[in-house]
């Protein structure tokens, strides 16, 4: 049974020391996240998890890893997308036949200008070619990486075409009126925004929850906004998500997840990068340190968080 609702970390990806994908710290980390770290599911190998910087090869490795670990996979979201049709078609093909509640696929995102009546096709493409039954399939809509919107014209047709595969999507635009649209027109269809403000607009735009990068560190303050007993815990948790996500958005999303994680884990191996990304400077350090120091994260909520990888 899937359970992709609530707050759903966007994985980082810890690295080895020859830039191979680190299998067991990968396996360790969605542990983590989801136990301690507060959080309902996880999106594997996302943006966060810099999956488009890694081989098939790799990601399919990462997927058998947490597939043959026993963690729930009714509670993943692996992400398919490719640049290339038939890397699509496989990774999406391996998402199924391992079990993973759905599969996150980007748009094609090499070539720009890309109509709707081509990207109702190519999804369409995608499921055709892995098998309408049983893929739960999520769209990512991040045009501003991908350069590829999913318009709202674009999600409708594909879910009236693809009703039993097409499940959600996420959002990483923040435009509430794009994501809260979308959820009023496709009854049943989950939509989650990237970060975690949204959560408190999630009864009234009816958000599944969030997808979010920074949920690897602020998951236990964005479930007490979520899952809350009282408006009061609700309040306190979704304003510290809040103030932890804007001081980790001062600097590049990814390695500033990756350097927060290394903060708080002790473990210095987080801060590698998978090129063309690069670890924040030592000055960008110092002032992320200094941000996060005015948090939970480096106080009070320290405790909950210490074995993050």
């Amino acid at each position: 049974m899937t359970m992709l609702k609530g707050v759903i970390a966007a994985a980082a990806t810890p690295l080895t020391d020859n830039l191979s994908i680190d299998l067991d710290g990968l396996v360790s980390h969605c542990a983590h996240l989801l136990e301690a770290g507060g959080c309902d599911g996880i999106n594997l190998l996302g943006t966060t998890g810099e999956a488009t910087s890694f081989s098939v090869e790799q990601r399919v490795a990462a997927m058998r890893a947490v597939a043959s670990s026993g963690l729930p996979l009714s509670r993943f979201m692996v992400g398919t997308g490719a640049a290339a049709f038939e890397d699509a078609c496989r990774l999406t093909a391996e998402a199924k036949v391992l079990g993973f509640a759905g599969a996150l696929l980007l748009p094609p995102f090499y070539y720009k200008g890309i109509g709707a009546d081509a990207l109702v096709d190519y999804v369409t493409a995608v499921v055709d070619r892995v098998g309408r039954d049983g893929l739960p399939l999520y769209l990512y809509h991040f045009p501003g990486n991908s350069g590829v919107p999913y318009t709202h014209d674009a999600v409708i047709r594909l879910r009236d075409r693809l009703p039993d595969a097409l499940k959600g999507l996420k959002d990483s635009t923040g435009d509430l009126d794009y994501s809260g649209g979308l959820a009023r027109a496709l009854p049943g269809f989950d939509v989650f925004p990237s970060a975690e403000a949204a959560i408190g607009r999630a009864a009234e735009l009816g958000l599944a929850g969030c997808i979010s990068a920074t949920a690897n560190v602020t998951g236990p303050f964005a479930q007490a906004a979520f899952t809350g007993k009282t408006q009061a815990e609700r309040e306190a948790g979704l304003a510290e998500a809040v103030r932890i996500r804007a001081e980790i958005a001062k600097f590049p999303l990814v390695a500033a997840v990756k350097e927060t994680l290394a903060l708080i884990s002790g473990n210095a191996k987080w801060r590698r990068m998978m090129p063309p990304l690069t670890a924040l400077s030592e000055a960008e350090r110092e002032a992320l340190v200094k941000g996060l120091a005015s948090t939970a994260l480096l106080g009070s909520g320290a405790a909950a968080l210490s074995k993050a990888g």
